[in-house]
């Protein structure tokens, strides 16, 4: 696998065109799974496999797996690799196999490292800024109930929210901006109607969904069979202990063919029986889960600490990186001096008008997603201190 890695070549050929290509394994697949290969314009690349796992992959890599994405045998990509960078047919094509067979094992087995399994170095994940951000949140409203209340700790000024279309036409230019991964957040992002319509239309350009929720209204079976079938990628329960909807809602969310994670906020109350909550997760079948805290202090910080060592110790991966929606029942920080690591590379913010933030509390506007050009916006984040 080395030699895919390390290889370099010198005779000119023609430059891998950048951009996002995405493959889905066939229904009668024995390994079902699903690519997103987005090339960079040096001609490096990331793979999110399974919409879960990012790889950076050096230039000759990203030829393999453009073979592999585009649906290639190891014959036919042989063929291409073996022209591209003149070695022989045989050396291209062990090396292709040795990919697709890595790439294959990372995708059904959530244990292995693909870091070290793939021969890479580590490396800081936001250490340069790439051509797009790997994820965008999309908070679609910030009501929080049926009677249209708004978050109290959502940011007043927001007036308006975007209609379907509006919406609609970020998710395109975030498509043709080369971002893979969007997700679904708020408030309460299922008081919107229209959220099975975006997610399905997401989906059928080929970006990876998810949805940040209380759960309450996933304890609708058919509401989150529909949720299933518009192709959602994966839940994110921000649990709200003690509320009987929102653990029949996880339950059922579980029930799905959805990947269903917890995020758990810890309050002042939760803290001594964070280790129970998460025995109880893990024991109806939660794999993953998010844990922040509702204060900064250090009883908190020693909390999380705990709560997040406990977790490990029964065997449930934790999600980093990910926002929880706003949520007076789920209380974060959300007003922040300084962005976070990866805030404005990795992924951006959407308020329910279109204003673009750097992350979900950082007050800084770099524009109006459903107004300017995707790449005004882009160029904004430069400004982002790190």
């Amino acid at each position: 696998m080395t030699s895919i890695l390390t290889r370099l070549f010198s005779k000119e050929v023609e430059p891998l065109k950048p951009g996002i290509y995405h493959y889905v394994a066939s229904e009668d697949s024995p390994i079902p799974y699903r690519l997103h290969l987005r090339i960079e314009a040096d001609e490096t690349s990331i793979l999110i496999v399974n919409a879960a796992t990012v790889l950076h992959l050096n230039t000759t890599a990203t030829a393999h797996a453009l073979q592999l994405v585009q649906g290639a045998t190891p014959g036919e990509a042989a063929e291409v690799i073996a022209r591209r960078y003149r070695v022989g047919k045989g050396q291209a094509y062990e090396d292709f196999e040795v990919l697709r067979q890595k790439v294959l094992t990372i995708a059904t087995n959530p244990d292995v490292d693909p870091v070290l399994y793939m021969g890479l170095d580590r490396e800081d994940p936001y250490g340069s800024t790439p051509a797009a951000p790997y994820r965008l949140d999309l908070a679609l409203t910030y009501t929080t109930n049926p009677d249209g209340e708004l978050d109290p700790l959502a940011r007043a000024r927001v007036v308006r929210e975007l209609s379907t279309e509006e919406w609609k036409d970020i998710l395109r230019k975030a498509w043709d901006a080369g971002i893979p991964h969007v997700t679904f957040t708020g408030g309460e992002p299922t008081r919107r109607d229209d959220l099975v319509e975006l997610v399905t239309f997401a989906e059928e350009l080929g970006q990876v969904t998810g949805v940040l929720t209380d759960a309450r209204r996933l304890s609708n079976k058919e509401y989150v069979e529909a949720l299933s079938q518009a192709g959602l990628d994966h839940f994110l329960v921000a649990l709200v202990p003690e509320d009987e909807a929102s653990l029949q809602g996880l339950k059922n969310a579980l029930e799905s063919d959805v990947f269903t994670a917890v995020h758990l906020t810890l309050t002042e109350e939760l803290m001594p029986q964070a280790k129970d909550w998460l025995t109880r997760l893990q024991g109806i079948g939660i794999l993953a889960i998010s844990i922040s805290g509702a204060e900064n202090s250090e009883a908190m910080t020693n909390a999380i600490a705990s709560a997040r060592e406990v977790a490990a110790d029964l065997g449930m991966d934790l999600i980093w990186d990910i926002q929880a929606p706003y949520s007076h029942n789920n209380p974060i920080a959300i007003e922040v001096t300084e962005a976070s690591s990866g805030a404005g590379q990795a992924w951006l913010y959407v308020e329910p008008d279109g204003d673009v933030l750097p992350e979900q509390g950082v007050n800084k506007i770099l524009g109006n997603l459903s107004k300017e050009p995707w790449d005004d916006i882009w160029e904004k984040t430069k400004e982002i201190e790190k």
